[in-house]
């Protein structure tokens, strides 16, 4: 695995902010919302009333886990792409047996840990933690090269990307994996605007905090000066594009230097920090087919608020 240190940032977290900052509208991507500390709030999300994904996927995962096995290959590596904390992936594992799990994340401390638990609850599985990012080419381990393959991509992770590049993301799962892999994914569905907001701009206001621990991490990785009293969090729905976006919104007239640069952001204006777009049932299955997986099978819960799919890897037509 790679090592990190805390006082030497990712290039790529600094090349990603210096010019999503810059941007007419300044975006940061989501992943970055993921160092230790925003693994744990996130963690703390899920387990919120009004979180309704994991709650409603750790119920559907479990129903449907005796056909998910009948449809999975013996003996096989399940790699969990984006691991996290990896709380629904016991119920995987023990559906399934399979003969090795490999959890991918960019958090390598989180992924560490959660990598032993699953080690220890789990003897008869051999784990083989990889941290990177799961968007960039990596390598799977030695061990796994030859086994037959099913990614996880639970919760509506892929929601956090826009369809293009959603596209792109399955097929190069896809290409990790390898053409005959399988593909377990979480979508979740479009529903009232009002359950969506209330998910995503909680009472609690942990998903806030999850927020604006983007601006502490620039201060602390890239020597920033943030104010970030000066911002707040704020959950939108975009009806076009289907998608909740979730943004840094500034409460007063506000700058900041990080390495020399400065930027100057007026009362109102934001940082976009991510997206979260919903599914219906025939527009989960057209992504899914564009990024070159086939759906084999669909499971949703009683009120339609969440999908699991099962996909099989196309061959790759352009491949040499």
């Amino acid at each position: 695995m790679l090592a990190t240190t805390d006082n030497q940032a990712d290039p790529a977290f600094r090349a990603d902010v210096l010019a999503g900052l810059a941007e007419p509208i300044p975006a940061i991507p989501a992943r970055w919302l993921y160092d230790r500390r925003g693994s744990e709030l996130f963690d703390a999300i899920t387990r919120l009333p009004s979180y309704y994904p994991t709650r409603t996927e750790t119920a559907l995962l479990t129903r449907v886990m005796p056909e998910v096995d009948a449809l999975s290959a013996d003996n096989c590596a399940v790699v969990e792409l984006g691991s996290g904390s990896s709380t629904k992936t016991p119920l995987l594992l023990r559906g399934i047996e399979p003969e090795a799990y490999v959890p991918v994340d960019i958090s390598g401390d989180f992924l560490r840990e959660s990598a032993a638990r699953v080690d220890e609850d789990f003897p008869a599985i051999h784990v083989f933690p990889v941290e990177a990012d799961f968007t960039k080419p990596f390598t799977l381990p030695e061990p796994v090269a030859e086994l037959p393959k099913l990614g996880f991509f639970p919760g509506s992770t892929i929601g956090n990307f826009v369809p293009r590049s959603a596209t792109d993301l399955l097929r190069h799962f896809r290409d990790i994996l390898g053409t005959g892999a399988r593909l377990l994914i979480g979508m979740d569905r479009v529903k009232p605007v009002e359950r969506l907001l209330v998910a995503y701009d909680e009472p609690e206001g942990i998903t806030a905090e999850f927020n604006l621990n983007l601006l502490h991490r620039i201060n602390r990785e890239l020597g920033a000066d943030i104010e970030v009293d000066a911002f707040r969090h704020e959950a939108r729905w975009n009806d076009i594009l289907s998608r909740i976006e979730m943004h840094l919104v500034t409460v007063r007239d506000t700058a900041f230097a990080i390495e020399g640069r400065r930027y100057e952001f007026a009362k109102g204006s934001s940082i976009h920090t991510e997206n979260s777009h919903k599914y219906g049932p025939r527009g989960g299955r057209v992504l899914l087919l564009a990024g070159g997986w086939t759906p084999l099978a669909e499971w949703s819960d009683e009120a339609g608020d969440f999908a699991l799919i099962l996909a099989e890897a196309q061959r790759n037509r352009f491949a040499p």
